[in-house]
């Protein structure tokens, strides 16, 4: 697979401080850099194209995509070509059957908890769910978010566990990495889902943000475990109950956020931007550096700078 799209200014600075100590000593041509991973070969180039090659591209492209929605408001089709756009289209909610599903947000912001959500969507609620406009909440406002999400909450069963960051930060470490604790709070939501009671449903799908057997070992240590999962790129346009569960976690997300935010008398910003960094440093000089460990995912690059 070969993602291709370019980057922002802003985005491009991130990305090369992101992967200073992973590239490569030699690049291609007009390239700023590369780096070759197990399952992905990215490649910055000087015009701002960044290229994403391999089995792992659209899983590692993602994560560029969401910082690009979250501090330019701009939507980006990672789709590699015409035909594989218009089959996605024509795919767009193509589970028309009773499924569980979650998502996670949170993981790419600096300050702010991660929340997971799992859902139970029926055959019969799925167009209540195209009624209320229900779809992958990277691609909605927050303010539209913030409009159907309790509508949906009042008829669709679901469970949300809030990680809070000082939780987050004494579990992140060399051997919990980022894709662990989702996994792990992956499969406490859909344990929990499938406690309430005795859905009927076909599938259960995660949108996939590792492989499955990754995701399995990450998992290995828990009491419980939901084992037959199907695990899906860009579920949230597919499936209902992805999408449902992406717009709950969004809207619980962003209710922390404004807490946080109200509690502190400061606005606390999406993303890992220079604006993260600057408002962190307001926070420490205010409140001390103890404070972030209570509102902010350390392991971030943004850390480090708020502290110089």
């Amino acid at each position: 697979m070969t993602v291709v799209f370019k980057v922002s200014e802003n985005i491009k600075k991130m990305m090369i401080e992101h992967y200073d100590l992973l590239k490569c000593d030699k690049t291609p041509p007009y390239a700023i850099f590369q780096v070759k991973d197990y399952d992905c070969v990215t490649t910055l180039y000087e015009s701002g194209k960044v290229m994403f090659q391999g089995i792992g591209a659209d899983i590692e492209a993602s994560y560029w995509v969401e910082q690009e929605r979250i501090l330019n408001k701009r939507v980006i089709d990672i789709s590699s070509d015409k035909k594989e756009k218009k089959e996605k289209e024509n795919k767009k909610m193509s589970f028309n059957f009773s499924t569980i599903g979650s998502d996670e947000v949170g993981t790419g912001d600096y300050f702010g908890p991660i929340v997971v959500t799992a859902t139970y969507v029926s055959k019969e609620s799925i167009s209540l769910l195209q009624e209320l406009g229900a779809r992958d909440s990277k691609k909605l406002t927050d303010e539209k978010i913030i409009e159907i999400a309790p509508q949906i909450i009042k008829k669709i069963p679901y469970v949300t566990y809030v990680l809070d960051n000082e939780s987050y930060n004494k579990l992140y470490s060399e051997d919990c990495n980022m894709n662990k604790i989702k996994a792990i709070l992956h499969n406490k939501v859909l344990c929990g889902l499938l406690k309430k009671d005795n859905y009927n449903y076909e599938k259960i799908v995660i949108d996939q943000f590792v492989y499955p057997k990754k995701y399995y070992e990450h998992i290995k240590e828990a009491k419980e475990k939901v084992t037959n999962i199907f695990f899906l790129t860009k579920a949230e346009d597919q499936v209902a109950s992805v999408a449902a569960s992406s717009i709950i976690a969004r809207y619980i997300f962003l209710k922390e956020m404004k807490k946080m935010s109200e509690e502190l008398g400061i606005n606390l910003p999406l993303g890992a931007s220079d604006k993260v960094d600057n408002v962190g440093k307001e926070i420490v000089n205010k409140f001390g550096e103890d404070k972030l460990s209570k509102i902010a995912k350390l392991n971030f690059k943004n850390t480090n700078k708020i502290k110089e």
